[in-house]
């Protein structure tokens, strides 16, 4: 009976490791920042993220290994037909920092819980409903991908796709627009947003390149949070500013980029890698 037994356990420890799935990937850099002309520093990033698969089920687990280290995420989620269930157990109720960052991010009760979706084709069309009474609908047609999401802080709207060889995002979102466009000429990558942000990027030299000019921001008071909207901080202006950023993949499979910045005039190398 006890050799019968072991060997139940055994065939039951080999099933599992054959059926599940553990990936570890991650990202790691290190930066220095002259600064212009105030005091020099070094910055340092890790971070790391294990993904475990069992059949239609997914845990996925978030680390940022140089304070402490901490968890940065925990979720599970898994399916039962045309339904999503999501689980958020990890809770990240914090200050959001830097001009512009979210005044709250949520209290415990907002940031962990369980969303369960149902989403079901109809046509060329799916419908999406969630638990919070939040209806999609999406789908792509001769070439261009929508998506319409009712909600009761706002409806969102998107469409996205390939105009003449332009790359094409509107967004309208409680009735205020976005859009981006993006298209390459003579192998350069241009993108032009609502916010007059341009960026090009382009090869030179077996380094990649990338210019960006950021116009000016002007101060807007804070907003205070409700039941419906996130607050905001208070968002302090700006002069309009331009980098310019030179990055290398290197034979060791590192990247190594410098970028330059006219808003402080300053100057960042930056070794990254990731895995």
């Amino acid at each position: 009976m006890k050799k019968l037994i072991a060997l139940f356990a055994v065939s039951a420890i080999a099933s599992t490791s054959a059926v599940a799935a553990v990936a570890i990937s991650g990202t790691a850099s290190v930066s220095y920042d002259d600064n212009g002309s105030k005091a020099s520093e070094t910055s340092y990033d890790a971070d790391l993220s294990f993904v475990g698969t069992t059949g239609g089920t997914t845990v996925t687990i978030g680390m940022d290994v140089e304070k402490g280290p901490t968890v940065t995420g925990a979720t599970m989620a898994t399916t039962i037909g045309p339904v999503t269930v999501s689980a958020d157990m990890f809770n990240e109720a914090s200050i959001g920092t830097g001009s512009g960052g979210n005044l709250r991010e949520g209290t415990a009760a907002e940031d962990t819980g369980v969303t369960i979706s149902l989403d079901a084709p109809i046509g060329d069309a799916t419908v999406g409903v969630d638990n919070s009474g939040n209806v999609t609908i999406s789908g792509s047609w001769s070439g261009i991908t929508l998506s319409h999401t009712s909600k009761s802080a706002g409806d969102t709207t998107t469409a996205a796709g390939s105009i003449a060889g332009m790359d094409v995002s509107v967004t309208n979102k409680a009735g205020a627009t976005t859009w981006s466009l993006g298209t390459t000429v003579s192998g350069v990558a241009l993108t032009l947003a609502s916010s007059q942000k341009v960026t090009a990027t382009f090869g030179l030299a077996g380094n990649t390149m990338t210019v960006t000019s950021t116009p000016k921001r002007v101060s807007a008071a804070s907003v205070a949070s409700s039941t419906s909207v996130r607050g905001t901080r208070v968002v302090t202006a700006q002069d309009a500013f331009s980098s310019v950023a030179i990055s290398r993949s290197l034979t060791s499979g590192a990247t190594l980029a410098a970028t330059y910045s006219t808003l402080d005039d300053s100057l960042t190398l930056k070794a990254s890698v990731a895995f």
